[in-house]
């Protein structure tokens, strides 16, 4: 691993019941942060390589972490999303090089498949402010039922070096889902959008 990290956080969030129903199976989301040195901290750099690779490792690791918390196969997972908050010696570009080229490719690895993009947002932040993870379904961006989010919140991070970076995987969409559209069962993930 290329980059050097702090801690590593993995969260399970699970809805069992919503404005008074059941929900049966409960809907399940999982999230994993990384606490890691910002090695480009202070200065300019013009060459972000290196978090462009780092991002990579991440999103193997990250992604795998969430299936395994959930205890899922990867082909059950059926939305994700990444998120990055850079602390105050970085930049926003900085989570951009993490988030964008390269840290795709191995998250959809760890979910098998992902035809759609997968949301994304990047913050500056200080320790202790939430992180918003957007979550998108994974193969087919027109399921409504899965446009959703989860944050995290560590109380010691990003330090003024850091930047925490943070993948979220579910097994369902939104609890009560009733807003139209396509659904899970009817996508297709041929081109990432049906």
């Amino acid at each position: 691993m290329s980059a050097t990290i702090r801690k590593i956080a993995v969260n399970v969030e699970e809805t069992h019941r919503e404005i008074g129903r059941q929900i049966s199976p409960a809907t399940r989301k999982a999230v994993a942060v990384a606490v890691i040195e910002n090695p480009f901290a202070g200065a300019y750099q013009e060459d972000l390589s290196l978090l462009m690779d780092i991002g990579a490792e991440l999103g193997a690791l990250l992604g795998d972490k969430c299936v395994a918390a959930l205890g899922i196969s990867p082909g059950d997972a059926e939305s994700y999303g990444k998120s990055a908050m850079v602390g105050e010696n970085g930049e926003l570009e900085h989570a951009a090089a993490i988030l964008h080229p390269k840290l795709g490719a191995p998250l959809r690895a760890a979910v098998e498949k992902g035809a759609a993009l997968v949301a994304s947002s990047k913050k500056m932040g200080s320790p202790g402010q939430v992180l918003d993870v957007p979550l998108g379904h994974k193969d087919a961006a027109y399921v409504r039922s899965h446009f959703d989010g989860i944050e995290v919140r560590l109380n010691d991070a990003p330090r003024a070096n850091e930047i925490m970076v943070a993948v979220a995987v579910t097994d369902s969409g939104r609890p009560l889902p009733r807003v139209g559209g396509l659904t899970h069962e009817d996508a297709k993930g041929e081109d990432g959008l049906r």
